[in-house]
C-alpha cells in the first residue's frame, strides 16, 4: 500500500529539479545579467578595469610604473601628515561619480578637465544617447544635476562593494595653477554674472577698502589679491564650505579614506586619459578630447598673478593649500619668496 505513494513522491521530487533546472538556465541566459569579469556563454571573459591594472602585460611598463610611483607617494604622505583616520560619510562622496557598466569611480575636481571626463562619461553610460563624441555635449550639459550618478546616492552596503572592486581614479593638478584658473574663469569673465553676485560682492565688501556703490552691488572687478584675502580669512570656512571651484582637493576626494588605484594629473593629461579609458577597454569606442593650449593657465601665468602677493600672504595660502601640495608630490612653486 505505500508503494504508489512513495512513487508520487519522487516523480514530484524529479519533476522539481527538472523545474528548478529550467529556471536556472532561463535566468543565467537574461542579457545584461553577467557581471563584469565572468564568462558568458561561447563568449570570453571581459577583466574588470581594477584586474586589467594589475595585469602588467596590457598596459606599457613605463606607464605603469608612473602610476605605481603616484600611488606610492600618496599612502606615504597619507601616513605621514594624517593624524587620524574616520569612517566615509554619504557626504565625502558627492563628488564621485559612478559608471556601472565599466566599473569606474571618477572623483572630479573643478579646474581639471572635469567637464571634459563627465563628457565621456556620458558617454560611456548612455546618456549622451547617440553620440559618440564627447565634444558634441555642450559643457552646461556635462554639469546638470541628475545626468551621472554619484556614490553618495548608494546604499553603504552597494558602495563599499564599488569602491572594493571598481577602478577609482582622480586627476589633480599644480594646487596654485588651479587657483588661478578658478580665478581667471569666475571672477575675470563678464558672463558669470552668478559668481559675481554670489562671492564678489562679499569680498569687496570685506576686503575692499572705501568701496564704491557700483562694486558693492555688481563685484564683478575682484583683484586676485582680494580673492587671497578672502581665501585666507578665518571667517570665510566658518560661514561656510569653500567654493568646489577653490575648495582644496583633498578636502573634495578624501584620498586618504578612498585608496585611488590612478592619480592622473593636469600636467600629462592626455597620457593618463588614454591610460584610464585602457583599462577601462574602451579607448577604441571614446577618446579623451584634446585640451586647448591656447587658453589654459600656467605656471608662468600663475607667477603673474601671486607677483603683487606679499611674502606673509602667499605663506598663509600655502598653509592652507599645502596638504594637495604634499599628497600630489608638488613642489612649492619657485616664484613664491615666503622662505
Amino acid at each position: 500500500m505505500r508503494k504508489p505513494k512513495v512513487t508520487r513522491m519522487g516523480f514530484a521530487l524529479c519533476l522539481g529539479c527538472f523545474i528548478m533546472v529550467i529556471l536556472y538556465f532561463n535566468s543565467s541566459l537574461k542579457p545584461g545579467s553577467e557581471p563584469l569579469g565572468e564568462r558568458s556563454s561561447g563568449q570570453k571573459s571581459r577583466r574588470s578595469p581594477l584586474q586589467m591594472l594589475y595585469d602588467g602585460d596590457q598596459v606599457e611598463s613605463a606607464v605603469q610604473a608612473i602610476h605605481q610611483g603616484r600611488r606610492e607617494v600618496l599612502e606615504e604622505a597619507c601616513r605621514s601628515y594624517t593624524r587620524k583616520r574616520r569612517v566615509l560619510i554619504p557626504e565625502d562622496l558627492k563628488h564621485v561619480i559612478v559608471d556601472d557598466q565599466h566599473g569606474l569611480l571618477y572623483c572630479y575636481v573643478p579646474k581639471v578637465a572635469c567637464t571634459n571626463w563627465k563628457r565621456v562619461l556620458m558617454v560611456l553610460t548612455g546618456v549622451a544617447g547617440s553620440l559618440r563624441d564627447p565634444l558634441a555635449i555642450p559643457a552646461n550639459e556635462a554639469h546638470v544635476a541628475g545626468n551621472l550618478r554619484t556614490l553618495s546616492e548608494y546604499s553603504t552596503s552597494q558602495i563599499n562593494q564599488r569602491l572594493r572592486s571598481y577602478l577609482k581614479f582622480v586627476f589633480v593638478r599644480e594646487p596654485f595653477e588651479r587657483l588661478v584658473s578658478a580665478y581667471r574663469n569666475k571672477f575675470t569673465r563678464n558672463y558669470n554674472t552668478a559668481f559675481h553676485k554670489r562671492y564678489g560682492t562679499k569680498i569687496v565688501r570685506r576686503h575692499r577698502p572705501d568701496p564704491q556703490p557700483e562694486a558693492l552691488e555688481r563685484g564683478n572687478d575682484v583683484s586676485f589679491e582680494e580673492f587671497v584675502y578672502y581665501l585666507v580669512d578665518p571667517a570665510t570656512q566658518r560661514e561656510e564650505p569653500f567654493n568646489e571651484h577653490w575648495e582644496r582637493v583633498h578636502s573634495l576626494c578624501h584620498p586618504c579614506l578612498i585608496h585611488y588605484d590612478v592619480v592622473g594629473k593636469y600636467e600629462t593629461l592626455e597620457q593618463d586619459s588614454r591610460y584610464v579609458l585602457q583599462l577601462a577597454g574602451v579607448d577604441d569606442q571614446v577618446s579623451f578630447p584634446a585640451s586647448s593650449k591656447s587658453t589654459r593657465t600656467t605656471g608662468d601665468m600663475a607667477a603673474q598673478f601671486f607677483h603683487n602677493i606679499s611674502p606673509f600672504y602667499q605663506k598663509k595660502l600655502y598653509n592652507l593649500y599645502r596638504m594637495d601640495f604634499l599628497l600630489f608630490n608638488y613642489s612649492i612653486p619657485a616664484y613664491l619668496n615666503f622662505r
